[in-house]
């Protein structure tokens, strides 16, 4: 299995979404540390593969983060990074779709699964909406979310999202300080080397979404050279 904890940069695409073969020859050969298959809404089998197929040839380390049991796959990935949002009253997004998950497939390739503590910080995001998270949170209850998940579950990964829009550094900074074993992953708004930077001082690895999609890869190199 690939070292994931040494990425300091994760360019995340969406399989709902369209992206030129130019642009995604762009997106691979950014610099970027690996990419990340991941969606919400309309992810299907037939979608992801597809993504997958367009990816797979430049030698980017690939992994896939499925919403639900639906979108796992294992063949032509080198990771399963499966979230749980922990500040969400609706169980089915912290353990009931895992639960469900392990019933219907006694194929699980468990040496290939990262399992994310996920915090979700934006009420008007779609993974806010469907997982109806608590996102009007302090520095402080976020970091108690970030030492639950390391401390207690010992989650490899803390996740902070805030899913389209850039979050608050402060916050960033007390899970980062709240946090000893698990990785420290954030994600949200980064569309520019400035925005990069910050949250690159507190997280261990910055994901970046939405900027390659309404900036294009230009900005995502800006990213990836603020990161690394």
């Amino acid at each position: 299995m690939i070292d994931w904890r040494e990425w300091r940069h994760i360019t995340k695409l969406d399989p709902d979404k369209v992206v030129s073969g130019e642009a995604v020859e762009e997106i691979a050969t950014s610099g970027t540390d690996a990419l990340m298959l991941s969606g919400t809404l309309n992810v299907t089998q037939e979608n992801l593969r597809e993504l997958l197929l367009q990816v797979k040839e430049y030698g980017v380390p690939v992994v896939v983060e499925p919403a639900d049991p639906s979108g796992v796959i294992f063949d032509g990935i080198e990771a399963l990074f499966v979230p749980s949002v922990l500040n969400t009253n609706d169980i089915r997004w912290a353990v009931g779709k895992h639960q469900r998950w392990v019933r219907q497939d006694h194929a699980i390739r468990w040496d290939m699964v990262v399992p994310e503590a996920y915090i979700v910080l934006n009420p008007d995001s779609a993974v806010g909406r469907v997982t109806g998270a608590a996102c009007d949170l302090s520095p402080e209850n976020v970091a108690a979310y970030a030492t639950v998940a390391d401390a207690y579950f010992h989650f490899p990964v803390v996740y902070i999202e805030y899913s389209g829009t850039y979050g608050n550094p402060a916050i960033v900074s007390a899970a980062k300080e709240a946090v000893s074993d698990a990785r420290l992953f954030y994600g949200g708004g980064i569309d520019s080397a400035e925005r990069a930077a910050e949250m690159g001082q507190y997280a261990d690895t910055i994901v970046v979404g939405n900027a390659v999609y309404d900036d294009g890869p230009k900005a995502l190199k800006a990213t990836v050279r603020a990161v690394q």
